[in-house]
């Protein structure tokens, strides 16, 4: 591949993104990525110093997901398309329909709309979720072996329902629509679970981030809930993204998780390296949970279907068809924890 062709990756100040756009560059490619206002530098200044030490190009462009053909002029000359722009809100949702479904699907309709009429892309790799193959933790007792697979996709989320699952759901199955509708560009996409892993920007408006602030910050030292889920290292996420275009052969849905793990484990693994800080000190039972679940800002209905219920999910496909291997998740919290400390936010 021309690594002198640049490759769009949009969304470029989000977590996953700048990790994308850093590999891309440390291996010498031109990458062209998407900001929201050109004038807000201060919000991409991480990017702009990837540059300075390494071997490619970047170029930011302005657009927005809910903007018919803003994509267009970032799109121009390109073959590869990483589209990561999306959001990631799990509680305290005021409007579903602006705040999630609208920038995930009608964003991703708008990208896609982009593709079909720049004709040098040939391929497009969608940043979606393990959200796109299931909502609660209980759907799992309706798969063969307890465990998710790329095949299953996501039916019992709605607008009211897990709303965040359902809008990565409308997104992926809008994109195969699109994609299967012609014979130009091809798709694969890339289904993380829960990400961790260290910023390459000083941030707290990630939920991931938010999640590693408060297990020891002390915010739930008396315990957490008994909460399970599939967690990856977002340094994976981004190479998972850069395969998933330079092996040709490479196609379908590629589920992104290196172990399932319970919220009060990961503490006690954060403890280990960092014992003076506040990390949560048992579990909160479960009847407790259930009574004050609304000032936490989560549903009866979500504690009901999700807490006390273990994950697994089959990575298999994606180690294959990826040549793939994880992190240890060890790795992936002490070095985001570390990250925190380094940048004063913990």
């Amino acid at each position: 591949m021309n690594k002198l062709k640049p490759i769009l990756v949009t969304g470029g100040t989000g977590y996953i993104a700048s990790w994308i756009i850093k590999y891309l560059l440390d291996d010498g490619y031109s990458v062209n990525t998407t900001v929201r206002k050109i004038s807000d530098t201060e919000k991409y200044s991480h990017l702009t110093k990837l540059v300075k030490t390494s071997k490619g190009n970047l170029t930011f462009f302005e657009a927005d997901l809910m903007k018919k053909n803003s994509f267009l002029n970032a799109m121009k000359g390109v073959e590869i398309v990483i589209h990561t722009a999306s959001p990631f809100i799990v509680t305290n949702i005021k409007d579903v329909q602006k705040e999630l479904i609208e920038p995930a699907k009608l964003g991703t309709i708008n990208v896609l709309n982009s593709v079909n009429e720049t004709e040098s892309v040939k391929r497009v790799v969608l940043t979606s979720s393990v959200a796109a193959i299931h909502g609660d933790n209980i759907d799992i007792k309706s798969t063969k072996g307890n465990i998710f697979k790329e095949e299953y996709w996501n039916t019992t989320s709605s607008e009211k329902n897990n709303p965040y699952p359902y809008s990565k759901y409308l997104a992926e199955v809008e994109a195969w629509t699109m994609q299967k509708k012609q014979t130009r560009w091809t798709m694969t996409t890339i289904n993380p679970s829960f990400v961790f892993g260290p910023s390459l920007s000083i941030r707290t408006d990630s939920t991931s981030i938010k999640t590693m602030l408060q297990l020891g910050n002390g915010t739930f030292l008396v315990g957490v809930p008994e909460l399970y889920f599939g967690v990856v290292d977002v340094r994976d996420v981004a190479l998972a993204h850069i395969k998933a275009f330079q092996l040709e052969n490479s196609s379908g849905r590629h589920i992104l998780c290196a172990d399932s793990i319970e919220l009060f484990e990961i503490g006690k693994i954060l403890k280990k390296h960092f014992p003076k800080y506040w990390f949560p000190l048992g579990r909160v039972p479960y009847f407790l949970i259930w009574l004050v679940a609304p000032l936490l800002g989560f549903t009866r209905d979500y504690i009901e279907k999700n807490m006390g219920v273990k994950l697994a999910y089959d990575n298999s496909y994606t180690k294959k068809d990826l040549n793939f291997d994880f992190r240890n998740i060890e790795d992936t919290f002490r070095d985001h924890f570390e990250q925190l400390i380094d940048d004063k936010l913990v």
